[in-house]
């Protein structure tokens, strides 16, 4: 009996020492370094369960084996902590750090930069290029959507970044609108923008918003046209007109030509820009009333109807490479 009891008391000890030396097999395992060479993006679909985790980081390099990283995540109680998205695992990741990641939620943050000047319908192209976003942006109205960056994660839907794009111009406007100057021959926030959307495609020189601005402000103040050629491209063509302008282009009557109509066009022809919103709401002082391209890129302006005429010879002069 006695030895019965002194075989049973090793068997215990054996078993106990084997546990332990799986136990230390299991963490050394567990918080070694992984394989991973360099630093990438895995991305967790969401609805995934705990093995299909372990699969996918398998599968990615991140881990060497599923089954110790399940056992560590359910060990650690961080089973349920994992979250979907994706995640920036670093090179060398041991699987308990993966786990820290996954369980700490803190995914990728992915940008799209939206330049100003662009239409609906080129932001919407961009957005559905852009990898990672899921969904449609649908058919937002023209001039509504904000040019900025915009960060977003894996998975997120191009319908709520549209979303946060309207959001973001409103807020812009309304804020802007409320610190215009006083004598504007705009009456809402909504012609605000349809007139930053023209000194938008008018300028790409930042320095000249304000004195554009203030060339659109002073012919509607006179009731004068404001003649913009962008608003007639668009009129033709809101996708883009690919060819230039024409003299019959500008007689086209169009809701959009204005050298045809009088103010402004009927919505903007573009998604303008804070600086473009800005200038018009404060436009510089100034008594020009004309302007056209100068050959540098910018624009020469000018008071008088023969001033003008003179800058345009100029202009046609350089256009004809004399």
């Amino acid at each position: 009996m006695g030895r019965a009891l002194l075989r049973a008391f090793l068997g215990l000890v054996m078993l106990a020492i084997a546990g332990a030396v799986c136990c230390a097999w299991l963490y050394a395992q567990f918080t070694s370094p992984g394989p991973l060479p360099a630093s990438t993006a895995i991305v967790i679909p969401s609805g995934t369960g705990l093995e299909g985790i372990a699969s996918t980081l398998k599968r990615a390099g991140a881990i060497r084996r599923d089954y110790i990283f399940v056992i560590g995540a359910r060990v650690s109680q961080q089973a349920r902590n994992l979250k979907a998205g994706e995640y920036l695992i670093p090179a060398a990741s041991s699987p308990r750090q993966v786990m820290d990641i996954l369980a700490s939620g803190k995914t990728v943050v992915r940008r799209l930069t939206i330049p100003e000047g662009l239409t609906v319908a080129e932001v919407i192209g961009r957005l559905n290029i852009a990898e990672g976003l899921t969904g449609s942006g649908g058919k937002p109205d023209e001039g509504t959507l904000l040019p900025e960056t915009y960060h977003f994660s894996y998975g997120d839907s191009r319908e709520e970044l549209v979303k946060r794009m309207q959001s973001s111009m409103w807020e812009a406007v309304t804020r802007l609108w409320g610190m215009r100057s006083p004598d504007l021959p705009l009456k809402t926030p909504e012609e605000a923008v349809i007139l930053a959307s023209i000194v938008e495609r008018e300028t790409g020189i930042p320095q000249e918003r304000g004195l554009v601005a203030g060339v659109f402000v002073n012919r509607l103040k006179r009731g004068m046209r404001l003649q913009s050629d962008p608003t007639v491209a668009y009129g033709i063509a809101p996708g883009g007109l690919d060819r230039p302008l024409t003299r019959a282009d500008l007689k086209e009557p169009t809701p959009y030509n204005t050298y045809v109509i009088k103010g402004l066009p009927p919505t903007p022809i573009a998604n303008p820009g804070i600086d473009a919103i800005r200038a018009v709401m404060n436009p510089v002082e100034t008594d020009y009333i004309y302007f056209v391209a100068d050959g540098s890129g910018g624009h020469a302006f000018a008071r008088t109807l023969d001033d003008h005429n003179r800058n345009v010879r100029k202009w046609r002069k350089i256009q004809n490479g004399n």
